[in-house]
């Protein structure tokens, strides 16, 4: 299989935002009225996003970091406190725990969703179990049945990282709409976008009016009367320039939403074909979990067979970059990294999450993709697996 034409296409990111002329427009509209912090527009899109999750409050913040360690903050999680969460996830989720004071407590995920594997979080509780926080990879939730008992069962809170999952749903309900308190990302390259930012959704107008004093400074009053704060806050409010991008992304998230499901049908289909016709179906290229009803497809990731091949994970992601085509990892084991390793954390302690953060690639997948790039990514891949399969 040739390659030699693939320098001469465009480049294909692993990911890309979509802004229309139309959000572009509003934005400046925005930046003309003079009012370009937290104003008008942002509670316009908070109320927007408490419609989408079926009336329930939300808060947004300046970022999806944010507004994870709120939620933390606003369950009450400090100092002397353990949250269980997933080892296979962005730092971010097991940073902000540490940020409270409180200690993360990794529990390994399992090998086929890639999630948290409920069926040892038991184990992993303590009398100083506080919470749990799982990660919806890539956009796929955890059983939220399952996960509810343990919580009802332990008396837990459950703070969900749902950075990657808005759209995502759980047997028809919308995540977020559901849960306890359950945190997303708009960062760039999510689902729904604001550049940066991110909301939170809370049980009750006591936690959102709680957010709202977090959010800014622990300020709970001002005007004529003079102000006063009452806990300790920080700067993490949403501005009405990243709002009004973020109500212009929710029209355009059922569109988003099908064209990613496409092009993600679209990757089975095609990987499962060239693989075949390569002679490389003995070999163990992990997909993801082939679910269009929970997943809003917010990555498309593999799991590389690296023991059968003569390569490590980086090679293959040069040569794809040589081909014109981008790809991420995401993510090595939180506890591997240095800061986790002198906290005295151990990567073979989760033994199925050091392989897959080690093994996994992230495809490109984004809706301005094009039905081809599909073919020549799935292409591209193929031939350097087979280039480089062990005999």
């Amino acid at each position: 299989m040739s390659t030699s034409s693939a320098p001469f296409l465009p480049f294909i990111p692993f990911t890309r935002p979509h802004f229309d002329q139309a959000t572009i427009d509003a934005v400046a509209e925005v930046l003309r009225s003079g009012w370009v912090t937290s104003g008008p527009k942002l509670a316009e899109f908070e109320t927007a996003l408490s419609e989408y999750f079926g009336g329930r409050p939300v808060r947004c913040f300046a970022n999806g970091t944010a507004t994870m360690k709120i939620a933390l903050q606003v369950a009450g999680i400090g100092p002397g406190d353990e949250v269980i969460t997933t080892p296979i996830s962005w730092v971010a989720t097991s940073n902000v725990i540490l940020s409270v004071g409180a200690t993360p407590v990794f529990v390994d995920v399992d090998p086929v969703t890639r999630n948290i594997d409920l069926n040892k979080v038991a184990a992993a509780i303590t009398p100083k179990t506080r919470a749990i926080m799982p990660v919806y990879l890539s956009g796929l939730p955890v059983n939220m049945d399952q996960l509810c008992a343990i919580a009802k069962t332990h008396e837990l809170r459950v703070i969900e990282d749902a950075a990657q999952a808005f759209g995502s749903q759980w047997q028809g309900k919308r995540i977020g709409s559901i849960g306890d308190l359950v945190s997303f990302s708009f960062q760039a390259n999510k689902n729904l976008s604001t550049v940066e930012g991110g909301c939170l959704v809370l049980n009750n107008a006591d936690e959102a009016k709680l957010a709202e004093k977090f959010r800014l400074q622990g300020l709970t009053r001002q005007g004529m009367d003079g102000m006063d704060v009452d806990v300790l806050g920080g700067k993490d409010n949403l501005t009405d320039v990243n709002a009004v991008i973020g109500l212009h992304q929710l029209k355009q998230l059922p569109a988003f939403q099908a064209r990613r499901s496409a092009l993600a049908k679209q990757y089975f289909s095609a990987i499962r074909s060239a693989m075949h016709s390569a002679g490389l179906s003995h070999m163990q290229l992990e997909l993801p979990v082939e679910n269009f009803i929970n997943t809003n497809w917010h990555m498309f990731q593999v799991v590389l067979p690296l023991a059968q091949l003569k390569v490590d994970r980086a090679q293959i992601m040069t040569e794809l970059k040589e081909l014109g085509i981008g790809t991420g990892v995401h993510y090595p084991a939180i506890t591997g990294f240095t800061l986790y390793q002198k906290l005295g954390y151990k990567l073979d302690a989760t033994p199925i999450a050091e392989r897959i953060g080690r093994s996994i690639l992230t495809l490109p997948l984004f809706p301005g993709m094009a039905d081809e790039d599909i073919g020549r990514i799935t292409h591209a891949l193929v031939t350097i697996l087979q280039k480089y399969a062990k005999p």
